[in-house]
């Protein structure tokens, strides 16, 4: 089975801004009542999200009540009226304006033209907020337009002016613009429609042409989610418009061999990927190599495996960095310890992640007896090679055990702003990599003595900074879903931007510290062979940027 995913799938600019806009304010609200004039964006599941995070939709400025106080009030992407405006400041609310960008061009479009007495033509869904926004502008002098038919209804008029709502459909507003252009010939037309709206709907006639059949992915009151399934449908590919991954349970996915996928502009990436990893398991490729090598390694990083494996070979070159007889019941342990942290870890915060998380999280939560027994065997054995190992590397391990247990355990009330571990900001990053580091290069060292080496420095510092880099970039990729729920990584903590000049900044740390290591005497010449490490993190930082 072939999966393709639709570059333009996911938000828009305008939506992205409006949801980062918001995401801020959640962040540092406090007790601050905070609504949004009417949801946020047309999905539901995003809406719900931000209403855990304090942010209330409601439907009219009444909804607010003196009881609410100061309150701030968001104006969403699609914009309102300025006579809703006068509203909100007449409540003294303090507002935030998300409007799109694309939305308040066109309203000014409609400002300047109903001044000079143009009548405005309106393309759009007649109950859509943005159009109703829009009309606002027109000074009374607004008609609405939701289907060439309602052309004939005009009146005659003298000045015309012609704007489209910018989601609308690109085929229909043409044939749209050409009736009245018959009607009235002087009429001043606009294209106002987004051009990612453009290429969004150019890319599902693409993908519809080469397909099977089509999934458009978006919440159920999407206008340009739904003209993306029509759209798709009168191409005659089989289309499937889909909220959630859970509605997959009812197609006959096994009946295409390719498949494309589409989303609305107010399309998550969290609920798009996992749609995406539910198809993914369909993969059939029962009589192909490639298709078991695929397989494996899916399910080698779906139950942390691979996580294991990686924690095992930092633990062989740390101790052959630090000059140490190689150990094997060290790495195992390192593997074992690395394993049962991820798992049991995923489990504790199952609330959180069952909303939103990674394949690995669905995976996991389908077999949650299995998995818990698993990981508390290996942790369990982890402990015990490290009791054999010696008192330091056992006390180390427990340690970092029970701390890596209770980092999203609740420690403190629910009226504390901090009540555990992982509510810490940056926490997430920074713990990782230091249980790792922890276990992976002193572990080794305290067998043989409690004495600080420059070599165990060396192989702890790359440990650690291998280890933050990697949780840092992959939560860069993440960082919508973390926002939405409230976890506060380096990238969400520090932004997008600034996180990428840190790791960037830390990748030349560890080019300098392999570089002079073994020069210095301080660890043997792997330290060279090592540097392939900077250079694969390098080509990551080149293909995060290319997304």
């Amino acid at each position: 089975m072939e999966i393709k995913l639709a570059k333009t799938a996911g938000f828009c600019m305008g939506v992205r801004r409006a949801v980062d806009m918001v995401l801020e304010i959640a962040q540092h609200k406090g007790k601050e009542n905070v609504f949004t004039y009417g949801p946020l964006i047309h999905n539901p599941q995003t809406v719900e999200l931000l209403k855990k995070r304090g942010i209330v939709p409601i439907d009219t400025i009444d909804d607010i009540e003196e009881s609410d106080g100061k309150a701030t009030i968001i104006i969403r992407a699609h914009g309102v009226s300025p006579q809703e405006r006068a509203k909100i400041k007449e409540k003294g609310l303090r507002i935030i304006d998300a409007t799109c960008p694309k939305v308040a061009h066109v309203q000014a479009i409609i400002k300047k033209h109903s001044r000079l007495d143009y009548a405005v033509l309106i393309v759009g869904d007649g109950d859509h907020p943005e159009v109703n926004s829009l009309l606002g502008y027109s000074n009374g002098k607004g008609f609405i337009i939701g289907d060439i038919k309602d052309i004939n209804a005009l009146p005659d008029l003298d000045k015309v002016c012609v704007v489209a709502q910018t989601t609308q459909s690109v085929d229909d507003y043409e044939r749209i613009i050409q009736k009245i252009r018959d009607k009235y010939p002087n009429a001043v037309v606009f294209n106002t429609i987004c051009d990612s709206t453009e290429k969004r709907q150019a890319e599902v006639k693409e993908l519809s042409a080469e397909m099977d059949a089509i999934f458009i992915v978006g919440g159920r009151n999407s206008a340009n989610t739904r003209r993306l399934a029509r759209l798709s449908e009168e191409q005659g590919t089989p289309t499937y418009y889909i909220e959630t991954a859970d509605e997959l349970e009812t197609v006959p996915i096994e009946k295409y061999e390719k498949i494309g996928i589409s989303a609305g502009a107010s399309t998550p990436n969290w609920i798009i990927e996992r749609i995406i990893d539910e198809l993914s398991s369909h993969k059939q490729g029962k009589n192909r190599r490639e298709g078991l090598l695929l397989r494996f390694w899916l399910f080698a990083v779906r139950t942390d495996i691979y996580s294991a494996l990686g924690a095992g070979c930092l633990s062989f070159s740390a101790m052959l960095m630090q000059k140490l007889d190689v150990n094997v019941f060290h790495a195992l342990t390192a593997a074992l310890y690395v394993y049962a942290m991820h798992t049991l870890n995923r489990f504790i915060n199952r609330k959180k992640e069952s909303v939103i998380g990674s394949f690995r999280e669905y995976a996991f939560l389908r077999h949650e007896a299995l998995f818990v027994v698993i990981a508390s065997l290996a942790i369990l054995t982890a402990l015990i090679l490290a009791y054999v190992a010696g008192t330091g590397p056992f006390v180390l391990l427990l340690s970092i055990s029970v701390l890596g247990i209770l980092y999203n355990m609740k420690l403190l009330p629910d009226h504390w702003r901090i009540n555990s571990l992982k509510d810490l900001p940056g926490s997430k990053n920074v713990s990782m990599a230091l249980a790792w580091a922890c276990v992976v290069a002193v572990v080794p060292q305290l067998e043989i003595s409690a004495t600080l080496t420059a070599g165990m420095t060396v192989a702890f510092l790359f440990t650690f900074l291998v280890v933050f880099i990697r949780s840092a970039m992959s939560d860069m990729l993440d960082i919508q879903g973390d926002s939405l729920i409230g976890r506060e990584t380096i990238p969400v903590l520090i932004g997008k931007e600034k996180t990428q000049t840190l790791l960037r900044s830390l990748s030349f740390l560890i080019l300098a510290v392999l570089l002079a290591a073994p020069l210095a005497g301080w660890t043997s010449s792997l330290s060279y062979v090592l540097i392939t490490c900077i250079f694969y993190i390098w080509i990551c930082f080149y293909l995060c940027d290319r997304k």
